[in-house]
Formats: C-alpha cells, structure tokens, sequence
C-alpha cells in the first residue's frame, strides 16, 4: 500500500475511533477531501529527534495534539515503571498555544499510571526544568515546547533523572513502549480532581525558583558584585514573549544590575508571538525593536531569549556606536574567554577543565580554550549529548566540566543543569560586558583582540525548507547526492576530505550528517534538522583578516548552495 493509501486508512482509524472527541472529528472531516493535506497529517507518526518530540498542532499522527502527547505519555510511564517502582516526573511548559493543557494532559495520564507529577504552576524556562528534575530528585522531566520555531508548532521533550534530554539509547527504549500504545483507548488517565486529592498531581510554587535562581547566582564570576560599573551598564532585555522575563530579570538585579530595559512589547507571554515571525534569537530581524530600544537608552548590550529561555541572541555596539548582532559562535567565545581568563585570575581554573562543543560550531572557542591548557571534547549536534559529557566526567572524574556551547545561541557554564541555559547566560555576558567596561573595553574591542590572538573567523548557516513527505523524501536525496558524488574541488581547490557521521566517527552515536573539510582550514557540514522540515548547511571559513575570512566564507557559499539550488530545480 501506498503512504497515500496507508495515510488515508489511519485517517478513517481516527474518525471511527470513540476515544477521540467531536472537535478533533470534526477538523479532520474538513481536510478529508485534501488528499495532500491528509497524507501529511497522517504519513507517519511524530518522531523523536535532537529536541524530543515536535511538530505543527492539529488534529493527525504527525501532528502534536492532546492524543499524540498521551500516546507519548503513556509509552513514557510504560517505560518508566520498567525502570523503578515508584517513579515522579516534574513538567514545565512554555507559552505556546495549548503548552499549559498538554501539561495537565501528561500529567493526569502519568497519574493513571500510578506515577506522581508534579507541575509547575506557570510558564518556566527549559533549564530550571533540567535543575528541578535532580533537585526535586524525580525520575524524569517532560517540557512542553517548541522552543523557537514559529506559533503554530508545539512539543514535548523528555528528560532524564540527570536532568539531560533522553540519549540516543533510551530514546530506542521509550519509543518501544510508544509503539506498544496501540488504541488512545489504551491510555490510562485519571481525571484532575482524582489526580490531586489522591496525591498523584502536585503544583509546584516559587520555591524551586528561589533554589534555581541560587545556583545561577552562583555561577558569578563577580562573587562580590560588579560595583558601580554595574550601576552604570545599560541593559536591553527582551524575552521574546516567553519564559524568561521574571527570572532573568531577577537573576540581574540580585547580581547589581539597576539599568535593564524590557522592551515592553515583548515583555508578555503571547503564544503567538505577535511581534516576531520566528521567535529565534539567532535571527537578527528578531532583535530590532531591541536594538531601537538600545539607540535611545545607549545600552552596552542587547539580550534576546527565545520562548523556552533556553537560547539567547546578542547585540553589541560597535567601534562606530552602530548595533551589530552576535552569532552564536561570538557569543560563546566571549562567555569562554571570560570565565577562563578569570578563573585563571582567580586560581580557580582546573587542571583538568573541559569545555565541550558540538561538531559545528566555531573553531574560535576551541582555540581559546586549548590557550588555557583546557581539553576540546566534540559531540554531535544536540545540547542533550553535551549534558551527557557532564554525566560521564561526573561517574568518571575524567574531566570538570567548564563550559559547553552550540552555534545556535546555546550556552551552559557550570552543571546546575544538564541543558542549555539562557538565564545564565544572559547574567554572565552582563556581567562580562560590566568586567570589561571596568578596563575600558567594549565586548566589540575584546572579540577584535580574540580574533588578533587566535585568528579571523567567519561563519553562516543557510536552510532550505522541504515540508511534508515528499520534502522529507527531498532531504534525504540531498544527502545521498552528496554523499555518493562528493565534490572534487570546492572554488579551484580540491577538498580535503568527507566525514560521514551516519558511520559512527570517532565514537559518536551515528547520525545522517556530512562535513567536508578544505585544505585553508575552511569546512561546511550538510544536515537534516532534528527537529523542522529543513536541511541546514554550516559554513565556516578561516583566515588573516576579518575581510579575507569573510570573502572566503561567501565564495564557498555560493559554490555549495548553487549546487544544492541546482538539484532542487532540476528535481
């Protein structure tokens, strides 16, 4: 049978079935005559990928709803209960349409199940979910979120008792007991007033917020205060319409920062982010009513979060006062290089320091970490395998953990928690931007003499977005193009060599990924996202000057994306 075929038999399996409600009947019976839009909801079920589960809301098996989130929930306490008797799951939520209900869905269904859920009461950033999991000492944590893709998406990412995302080899274990869910009559769920007056559903106050918010503080590379310089740094702050509002806002002012602007039509929660298109921090264009707040304030930094508060954007002025946006790449050399060389200054830097990124970020970090004497670790694309490099250095004492990154605007210092976190960030780039001011520097001049130091660097990420299942099926012919004609020369040069990462590299889980490097030291990576219909392609150029790197960084472009340009036309 076709997928066309199979898809429009599921649709008729979810029609017929008494455990769906008249509401979700009624919005499939208005798409039934579109055989498209019936095969996209209905080709396959949601699939877990570096961010958990995610996708478009609606009604369909590839869509996220209240019966996809319980057939997760239910595979989820199935799995659960296999590994302890008396398992508890802590759940936070995001601002997105529908976040709070799935919330309470997950938790009535694990409640069904004889396992206790304790729920915030409110939208929480991502990374105090990631703390409240071992400080509560819960078996797992679920977030719902679609962290920064646009307001028509929702998700469910599932965490650890370490307070990491699932790896690799749980995540084939949970997906298991997924799929032994086989009716949504199966789903075990107790309704909300049996679930709270039985003991099994708790909400959870502002207490963990006070322990969350005392271990960020702690991170503080300024343990005395930043002083009048602090007084002094003008802050622009927007939240994006998320999460992060109250919390970073607090983190700053406990730490002496008096002059934080909100940009105010960002400060509320809206799910559909009405002032943004994407509420994505590594976009420039999401920063622009920032950066006019910061004109007319003269702030020293910009700081955007997106909605789950787990990724934050940065814009700093210029040697000409003029605003300019921070990749994620800059921002984190930043953040390294300020905690290192102060820890360096404080005799607080390990012997054994490690700081951990993933394969395609920038090589700048590396550099400035490995001036320090500390070791370089490479994991694949995903926060939840530099949470996993935490836990192992943790059992093994192999490594402390310093600092872990992502170019896509993640950032983590300390092991407070186990994900990305925009609240600590946005207190430690405050704080670095104040320790500099007090020099005389600007986080603009001390990026300029990271690059005299260790080199000029430049580097982009294109997309091309491929939806539904013939897009899907585009994607991955992208890949096997690559793969099986690999270039012979990029712009006159011949490449260096292909890594294939579906082959399990250098010890690392396998994954459908592609980077070829240059002989200048230039590479580009090839990817399907994990977690939208879209192939990234990372791009990352080397050399003596800021002019030179950059020339070099739009000629590969050109060459690469013409020829994937190329194949998509003529395909």
């Amino acid at each position: 049978m076709t997928r066309e075929g199979q898809a429009e038999g599921l649709l008729e399996l979810w029609l017929k079935d008494p455990a769906i409600d008249r509401e979700t009947k009624e919005e499939l019976r208005r798409i039934a005559h579109d055989p498209k839009e019936v095969t996209d909801r209905f080709y396959k079920d949601l699939e877990f990928g570096t961010g958990g589960l995610r996708g478009l809301m609606g009604a369909g098996s590839n869509r996220v709803n209240r019966y996809t989130v319980g057939k997760v929930t239910q595979g989820l306490a199935q799995y659960l209960l296999q590994q302890e008797r008396s398992p508890s799951v802590v759940i936070a939520y995001d601002p997105r349409c529908h976040s709070a209900n799935f919330a309470l869905e997950a938790a009535l269904i694990l409640a069904g199940n004889g396992i206790r859920a304790r729920v915030f009461k409110g939208v929480r950033p991502t990374p105090e979910l990631s703390f409240a999991v071992r400080h509560l000492r819960a078996t797992a944590g679920i977030v719902i979120t679609a962290s920064h893709n646009p307001a028509s998406y929702n998700g469910y990412k599932v965490y650890g008792r370490d307070g990491g995302q699932l790896p690799p080899e749980a995540a084939i274990q949970l997906l298991s007991q997924i799929r032994q869910v086989h009716s949504f009559a199966d789903i075990k769920k107790m309704t909300r007033g049996e679930a709270e007056e039985e003991g099994w559903l708790h909400w959870i106050g502002d207490e963990v917020d006070e322990a969350y918010l005392n271990a960020v503080i702690s991170l503080s590379r300024q343990p005395e205060g930043i002083g009048q310089i602090g007084h002094r740094l003008g802050i622009v702050y927007t939240p994006l319409h998320g999460s992060g509002n109250l919390l970073i806002r607090q983190a700053l002012h406990r730490i002496g920062f008096e002059q934080v602007h909100v940009v105010k039509e960002q400060e509320e929660p809206d799910p559909f982010f009405s002032t943004v298109k994407i509420p994505n921090p590594e976009d420039p264009k999401v920063l622009a009513k920032a950066i006019r707040l910061a004109e007319q304030t003269r702030a020293d930094l910009v700081i955007g979060t997106d909605p789950d508060a787990d990724r934050m954007g940065v814009a700093i002025p210029d040697i000409r006062g003029e605003y300019t946006t921070l990749t994620g790449n800059q921002t984190g050399a930043l953040l390294l290089h300020y905690l290192l060389s102060t820890m360096k200054a404080n005799g607080t830097l390990p012997t054994d320091g490690a700081m951990v990124k993933t394969v395609v970020t920038g090589e700048l970090g590396a550099r400035i970490a490995q001036s320090y004497g500390v070791k370089v670790i490479n994991t694949l694309t995903g926060f939840k395998y530099i949470g996993q490099k935490i836990e192992k250095f943790e059992q093994t004492g192999a490594c402390q953990f310093v600092f872990g990154y992502e170019e896509s605007c993640g950032y983590l210092a300390g092991t407070h928690a186990r994900d990305k976190d925009a609240v600590a960030a946005s207190m430690l780039i405050s704080e670095a931007a104040a320790y500099y001011k007090s020099q005389g520097k600007s986080l603009y001049a001390v990026l300029e003499e990271l690059h005299q130091i260790h080199g000029y660097f430049a580097e982009d990420i294109q997309t091309r977005t491929l939806k539904g299942m013939e897009g899907a099926k585009k994607i991955q012919e992208i890949m096997d193009d690559w793969r099986q004609n690999p270039p012979r020369e990029i712009n006159g040069s011949r490449f260096l060599r292909m890594e294939d990462f579906s082959q399990g590299l250098y010890g690392l889980p396998k994954e459908n990924m592609l980077k070829f490097h240059l002989p200048d030291g230039g590479w580009f990576c090839l990817r399907p996202s994990g977690t939208e219909p879209k192939v990234k392609i990372y791009f990352a150029t080397t050399g003596n000057s800021d002019k030179q790197a950059s020339e070099q960084l739009q000629q590969l472009i050109h060459a690469v994306m013409g020829r994937i340009d190329e194949y998509l036309e003529e395909s």
